[in-house]
């Protein structure tokens, strides 16, 4: 990574909620130039389809390599259904654009173990997803019964396949705002006792238990973090009027949380890195009495994070976060190429992008993006 000049925060502002500047920047030159490696993104829906073209571009211009959610419908669960979607997203990339998805196969009562082990040896997947039934969009599929798939997670345990977990309950009788902590309880704490060398991917995550909890273990579990979630709380989605293009699953929470994740995320820890979990609906399917959970972010997610990386005064940990943690988790070497940063004037992101299957709202951040992709 190189950087231009340090970094003295903006009008003093320091962490995000906090007021406070960190003690070792204050005085500081502005930095208004920053390379690093070519950031992946650990966590990613593309859709399929129209969707598909029309939200691929936004992600293979900035990132490298992406973990690929197989929540389609049907859903994305033996090989050759990941290598026909595989397929499907690479006929789907514009030329001259270098992307690789990286494939991952949803976890179901009735998965393969074997199948798991071919696909993981072959390259073909980089991991499994974990979706309990109901916990999110399009994972009616899920898994119910913990045990009915015990032999799956120890064959990945084996062979060293990472497991991807939406860490929520579907109990109706938990609150939504609870959910992962009561899922640390519940289910991921028991299979990880029970599956000792499993690797796990605690995908999103929302709450400060789930940052203790990573922070307690030492070994074979990581974390991302989205950017709406180091930005947004739940008063953006609640307070002046229901806001649907700032809901998505897990729900953002109150402040302390979403503060408790951009110290994670700023700290250099190597288990916590980028998922953005960018998520495109149509604004139809949002904006409607039952709408959908799912916030797009890929269009300017990078501009978002230096924003909030400057603010914590830890612009000089932007590239563990973005690019180098997640490789180092999944035994992947870090991208060669890289890609510089520039801070000027405010960036006039669309509000929206166009798609053949409708339009997509891009995520609004709520503060202006005064760091750019140089091109």
């Amino acid at each position: 990574m190189r950087i231009a000049s340090a970094w003295a925060p903006p009008d003093g502002r320091g962490a995000i909620g906090t007021g406070k500047p960190r003690a070792d920047c204050v005085s500081r030159i502005p930095m208004t130039r920053l390379t690093l490696r070519r950031p992946d993104d650990w966590h990613l829906h593309l859709r399929d389809g129209a969707m598909l073209k029309g939200v691929l571009p936004e992600s293979a211009r900035d990132f490298a390599r992406a973990i690929i959610m197989p929540n389609l419908v049907p859903p994305v669960v033996t090989a050759a259904d990941a290598t026909a979607y595989r397929d499907r997203i690479l006929a789907a990339l514009p030329e001259g654009m270098d992307f690789t998805p990286l494939m991952t196969l949803y976890l179901t009562e009735e998965t393969d173990a074997e199948d798991v082990a071919a696909a993981h040896a072959s390259g073909l997947i980089a991991a499994v997803k974990l979706y309990p039934a109901g916990a999110t969009t399009n994972s009616a599929s899920g898994v119910t019964d913990f045990d009915k798939v015990r032999g799956v997670l120890e064959k990945m345990a084996e062979i060293g396949c990472p497991l991807c977990v939406h860490g929520e309950v579907v109990d109706p009788e938990v609150d939504i705002f609870d959910r992962e902590a009561v899922f640390i309880d519940r289910v991921l704490d028991p299979i990880r006792r029970a599956t000792p060398g499993l690797r796990v991917v605690m995908e999103h995550l929302t709450t400060a238990d789930g940052v203790d909890y990573v922070k307690a273990n030492e070994a074979d579990l990581g974390a991302t973090i989205t950017t709406h979630h180091l930005i947004i709380t739940r008063n953006h989605i609640l307070v002046g009027g229901i806001k649907p293009h700032y809901y998505c699953l897990p729900v953002a929470k109150r402040a302390r949380h979403r503060d408790a994740l951009v110290a994670a995320a700023t700290s250099g820890d190597a288990r916590f890195f980028l998922g953005t979990d960018s998520a495109p609906h149509t604004d139809p399917t949002k904006e409607c009495a039952c709408g959908c959970a799912g916030i797009f972010s890929a269009t300017n997610t990078l501009s978002c994070l230096a924003e909030v990386f400057e603010r914590e005064g830890a612009l000089d940990r932007l590239e563990a976060f973005a690019s180098l943690n997640g490789p180092a988790f999944y035994r992947m070497a870090p991208n060669d190429d890289t890609i510089t940063l520039v801070k000027g004037d405010a960036v006039a992101y669309p509000d929206k992008i166009a798609t053949g299957a409708g339009p997509v709202t891009v995520f609004d951040p709520g503060f202006p993006l005064h760091w750019r992709v140089e091109r």
